[in-house]
């Protein structure tokens, strides 16, 4: 058994931040699960979006710390949609049930791909502030699976849950990633054959990122340098797309830094949230955070950054 799913911090998180299920789509089928923690003041929160094989709960980390910091964090786990314009669309619709305008995005994997492509369906009347892309890419094509995409629907379970598996690390992993893999195959294991089946047709459907209508957007991109399921391809094209991106680099971490590096995740999260404190769109509640706060943790956040 997982030592995260025992912890007293899950067990905390689990006891004190309710899971709400919202219907925006005409099929009542389509349920979007969520975790809404913070201040409700705040009306750009950050917003987390997982990867194919998770939960909204797999950023419990990241909620219990920034919320209890003064962030409004929502951690989200999608409908089933079978492609990226039908889950830009739901993605609206809960935003707009939500009564959010604008809101900063962390994605992780597919929830980063995800996301970027929201901020280009929505580039018109621009709906996201800025965005945090964790071990995430910008082309579907690098998983060479485009042509078996459209047969996923297909496929019984145990053989999607086999081939979401073949993309953790099998190698030996230190003991913080080694809870973090258990935790996330026990996610796995709580998700439905359409449920995985639809996120690995996102996840590999023939698309790719139209950077030119997201130009603008503040983009941090977040990766690891040792083992992932990304290709250091994957990563260059990434740096290419967004050239102004501020890089938060993790020498370790593996394919879920959120879960066993949540420190220094959490940390990156706030460089890159610090940048808009002071406007309608900051993510914290200025009355939880003194202006000689602020400075003293952009202080302890640069010398963090430098011993890195």
């Amino acid at each position: 058994m997982g030592e995260i799913k025992v912890s007293p911090d899950y067990n905390w998180f689990r006891s004190t931040v309710p899971l709400k299920k919202i219907i925006v789509d005409d099929d009542d089928s389509k349920i979007w699960s969520l975790y809404d923690a913070g201040p409700r003041s705040i009306r750009c929160p950050l917003i987390f979006l997982p990867p194919v094989s998770g939960t909204a709960d797999v950023f419990f980390r990241q909620i219990l710390a920034l919320t209890g910091w003064g962030y409004r964090v929502i951690a989200l786990q999608y409908p089933v949609y079978w492609d990226h314009l039908e889950f830009c669309d739901g993605f609206r619709k809960l935003l707009d049930h939500l009564q959010l305008d604008k809101v900063h995005l962390f994605g992780a994997s597919l929830g980063g791909f995800l996301a970027q492509k929201f901020a280009e369906y929505t580039h018109k009347s621009p709906r996201v502030h800025s965005l945090i892309l964790c071990n995430s890419f910008s082309d579907t094509s690098i998983f060479n699976q485009t042509w078996t995409a459209n047969s996923f629907w297909l496929m019984p379970a145990f053989m999607l849950k086999k081939i979401v598996l073949g993309n953790f690390s099998s190698g030996l992993v230190d003991p913080m990633m080694a809870d973090a893999i258990d935790f996330m195959v026990d996610r796995l294991e709580t998700l439905g054959q359409s449920e995985l089946a639809s996120r690995l047709t996102l996840n590999c459907q023939n698309s790719y990122v139209e950077p030119h209508k997201i130009r603008d957007i503040p983009v941090t991109i977040m990766d690891v340098f040792d083992q992932s399921a990304l290709s250091t391809e994957a990563k260059e094209e990434m740096y290419k797309l967004y050239p102004n991106a501020r890089r938060a680099h993790l020498k370790t971490g593996g394919n879920f830094p959120y879960l066993c590096r949540s420190a220094e995740v959490n940390l990156y999260v706030q460089i890159h949230l610090l940048q808009f404190h002071g406007t309608k769109y900051a993510a914290i509640d200025p009355s939880m955070v003194s202006a000689e706060e602020l400075e003293a943790q952009k202080g302890n956040l640069s010398i963090s950054q430098e011993e890195q």
